[in-house]
């Protein structure tokens, strides 16, 4: 008997001894506790300073991913259009001779032209390549490549009521005058150097200034030359581009993120290329011949 005594103490001892181990194994003292909070603390500012690492990278580098990316607006035939769902022209042709030259998978992303030009200062898209002029407000805030081809811009009219006789910055004071949104003819036409119309309407789209042309809800359009004739030939004798001297010439140029000098120096050597060869022609008359 005081054999099983003794072994029944004993084992309730060391079950004491068991409870009292696991309650202390599940308490956290002071200290830990305070390293436990300035790990978590520590943990979520890490996590917040890579999510804004990661946040400045997209805006740095989008050319750091496999994809060469360019923004365009497809509505500037022959530059850039549609062709059942793909986007091609001469602004296209000359994007993927730049991704080919770096051994890339081109991407096309077709959006507004004034979306266009705040991607690449965004760093969203590695360049835009949509007929863009340079001028010294776009320069201060994003980098132009060398000038690729001469832009002559001219006034289409409605071909039956004539708001505007002449391509001339005096037939457009008092007038509806059309434009693309942020477009050079748009800020040609809304310099009062320059003219001084009535109401400078801007539109996303080429196509919805033709219909209100049409319509004469606006008394001329002012774009590129080679659009403009497009745009004429695609409204069945409705619209006409005006005879004469070209209301101004400017030059368009491939826009890159501000300060990308190695995207520039790839760009302005196939740029030269192109010109040298020849190939630059080609590409502007097989899609001005379309």
């Amino acid at each position: 008997m005081k054999k099983l005594l003794a072994m029944a103490l004993a084992g309730a001892m060391v079950l004491s001894l068991t409870a009292c181990g696991s309650k202390e194994d599940k308490t956290t003292t002071p200290t830990e506790a305070a390293g436990t909070t300035a790990g978590t603390e520590a943990g979520t500012t890490a996590a917040g300073a890579e999510n804004e690492t990661e946040a400045a990278g997209t805006t740095a580098a989008a050319a750091s991913g496999e994809k060469l990316i360019v923004g365009t607006e497809a509505g500037f035939a022959p530059y850039e259009y549609m062709v059942g769902d793909q986007v091609v022209g001469i602004d296209m042709d000359i994007a993927q001779a730049i991704a080919d030259k770096m051994g890339r998978e081109l991407e096309i992303q077709n959006m507004d032209f004034d979306g266009a030009l705040l991607a690449v200062q965004q760093g969203k898209v590695d360049f835009v390549a949509a007929g863009v002029s340079v001028d010294e407000d776009r320069a201060k805030v994003m980098d132009f490549s060398d000038n690729y081809v001469d832009s002559t811009e001219v006034v289409i009219v409605n071909a039956q009521e004539k708001a505007v006789t002449a391509p001339t910055a005096e037939q457009l004071n008092g007038k509806v005058v059309g434009v693309q949104q942020g477009n050079i003819a748009d800020l040609w036409v809304s310099n009062p150097d320059n003219t001084e119309p009535k109401e400078v309407k801007r539109y996303t789209k080429f196509a919805q200034a033709a219909e209100d042309l049409k319509n004469g809800k606006i008394d001329c359009i002012v774009m590129d030359e080679l659009p403009g004739k497009e745009l004429v030939a695609s409204s069945e004798g409705a619209l006409e581009v005006l005879e004469g001297d070209p209301l101004f010439v400017d030059q368009y140029a491939i826009a890159v993120q501000k300060g990308n000098t190695e995207m520039l120096e790839v760009i302005n050597e196939v740029i030269a290329e192109l010109k040298n060869s020849g190939k630059m022609d080609e590409i502007i008359a097989g899609h001005s011949a379309q």
